[in-house]
């Protein structure tokens, strides 16, 4: 049997962010969005294989934490977008299901198809995440594209296809002034999200400017240079429109 090899971004063994309980955390390499706010341009690449490691190597890692994760924790695999290295997730999801491993996906979902091979593919994953973590950047397609030149369109459809499959998943926003804080927008948002029967929880997410030394160490204009981060009553007003709507 080919080995599957994983392109590894980063590993962090004490994650609290991404997911229920303490996670240990998965970055892959490789990224097909080029969202004007990312704090990891550095794994964009998608050919990068600097680091590699099999599904075994990182159960392996893994399990050495599993006393800190409780009842609640896990494993998380976020990117980059995780979903470009289909074969290795259900490879690693498959390991950590026989060891009774929580496992959580972080994606934007940008790659989704329902046409063959990805679907099948994807239903298998499914099968063996307990959580999606999907991000939504922007509910309108024509703004989703200026932010990070891709349409929303498959996202959307992969909320839809959870829900309808009834897979847990927790939806979030990073409010970004002037860009994805519009009441219109947040509104058209709420909606779509109530239309959906499996969001366990919405996150807003507060924009920060902590990742633009690695624009500037990759030697790409940052642009949203003069964009500050959303002051308190703006994030406040997010969450009151798409927070409290679940439970």
């Amino acid at each position: 049997m080919e080995t599957i090899y994983g392109r590894i971004h980063s590993i962090e063994s004490f994650g609290s962010a991404d997911g229920p309980g303490v996670r240990f955390m998965v970055f892959l390499q490789g990224c097909n969005m080029r969202c004007k706010y990312c704090h990891n341009p550095d794994t964009w690449d998608n050919t990068d294989t600097d680091r590699l490691m099999t599904p075994e190597q990182i159960i392996k890692q893994a399990l050495r934490y599993r006393p800190y994760w409780k009842e609640t924790g896990g494993i998380t695999v976020s990117g980059g977008e995780a979903l470009l290295q289909m074969d290795f997730l259900i490879a690693l999801f498959k390991l950590a299901k026989q060891e009774n491993i929580n496992t959580c996906l972080d994606t934007s979902g940008s790659i989704f198809t329902t046409e063959e091979p990805f679907i099948s593919k994807f239903k298998e994953l499914m099968s063996l995440t307990d959580l999606f973590l999907l991000d939504i950047k922007h509910i309108n397609d024509e703004e989703h594209r200026k932010l990070t030149g891709r349409s929303n369109k498959p996202i959307l459809a992969m909320a839809r296809f959870l829900s309808d499959n009834h897979k847990p998943m927790w939806i979030r926003h990073v409010l970004v002034p002037n860009i994805t804080d519009k009441d219109e927008s947040l509104q058209e948002l709420s909606k779509f999200i109530d239309s959906l029967s499996s969001v366990q929880r919405v996150e807003v997410l507060p924009y920060h400017t902590l990742g633009v030394f690695k624009w500037q160490e990759k030697g790409i204009a940052y642009p949203l240079d003069n964009v500050a981060p959303p002051t308190k009553e703006s994030l406040e007003h997010a969450k009151h429109i798409l927070e409290h709507k679940v439970p």
